[in-house]
């Protein structure tokens, strides 16, 4: 049976993820101290017991949201519930492709960790805090998106960020935009529209210094040839370790294919799907994208302990 790992991105923290591994695993709590090290400041202490508002920022929730993955996969690894071949693909969801290139031994921990601190600054700053945002849209088609996105009444620009699953898509715009899609959800034919815990609004063109600031930092770095294929959240289709580095800088203004992603895994032969990270967002996704696969999400000890018996 053909597994991959999948990653989450940003939208999956919570106040207090990671501290069941951080309390009782060695090998989760070298990895949150050395995040603390390697930002030089206590990170882990907004992680497992800051302010939700602050972890939320993107500057904070990038690395967190990596460390909290990693600290998790390194635990299921000396657990000896996963080895290098217990997965033949791997996949993560925007910042989660960070954790999937460590988790394929492409980027060391250290370097996702140095990237992610770039990155998420140069998001956060290409427009300034409170003027962007984003928005899930549950429940219309792509034909409404469309619609939606065109309609004269939204002042201010949108755009699609994600296309998640049938009936799930994410929108990106400035924050007037978004405001007045989530106050006139019911005059625009929206099922539900809710607001994400997101600081900027990834994955458009608003971003655009962002891609070009990674674009010159991803040169600085050789990535190592992938163990397994790694899906691309840019083409939803294999890279390999000679393209990510435009990939990652594309993928900043890119709408992220998820649905795509994992539809071209099932038709790639993939059965199961384990979700490492804080959350279940992108098991509930694949679930929703189709019902003929095994999935699993290990965010918290108690998962671990299912994830045995099974």
């Amino acid at each position: 049976m053909k597994t991959a790992l999948i990653f989450p991105g940003q939208g999956s923290q919570y106040v207090g993820m990671g501290r069941d591994f951080y309390d009782k695993y060695q090998t989760s709590r070298e990895i949150f101290l050395k995040l603390d090290h390697l930002l030089n400041r206590d990170i882990s202490g907004l992680i497992f017991s800051g302010d939700k508002d602050e972890l939320s920022q993107t500057q904070n929730s990038q690395p967190a949201i990596m460390a909290t993955s990693i600290a998790i996969l390194n635990t299921l690894i000396s657990e000896d519930l996963i080895s290098n071949n217990s997965f033949q693909a791997v996949a993560g969801h925007s910042l989660g492709e960070y954790s999937a290139l460590v988790a394929n031994k492409s980027l060391t921990f250290e370097e996702s960790a140095a990237l992610l601190e770039v990155r998420s600054k140069a998001m956060q700053e290409c427009m300034p805090l409170g003027t962007g945002g984003m928005i899930a849209i549950i429940g219309s088609k792509n034909n409404n998106i469309k619609n939606l996105i065109e309609n004269p009444s939204i002042k201010g620009r949108v755009y699609i960020a994600n296309d998640n699953a049938d009936g799930q898509i994410v929108l990106s715009g400035e924050i007037d935009a978004i405001n007045y899609i989530v106050n006139n959800s019911k005059e625009l034919e929206i099922k539900r529209a809710i607001k994400l815990s997101v600081s900027a609004p990834f994955h458009c063109e608003l971003m655009r210094n962002a891609s070009e600031i990674m674009g010159t930092e991803l040169k600085k770095y050789k990535f190592r040839k992938f163990n397994v294929p790694l899906f691309s959240n840019v083409t939803s289709n294999k890279c390999n370790a000679e393209e990510i580095s435009r990939l990652l800088e594309l993928q900043v203004i890119s709408k992220v294919r998820w649905r795509e992603i994992i539809e071209n895994m099932i038709n790639d032969g993939f059965e199961s799907f384990i979700e490492i990270g804080p959350g279940n967002v992108l098991t509930n996704l694949v679930r929703r994208i189709s019902k003929n696969v095994n999935t699993y999400s290990i965010s918290t000890i108690s998962d671990i302990e299912k994830f045995k018996n099974l």
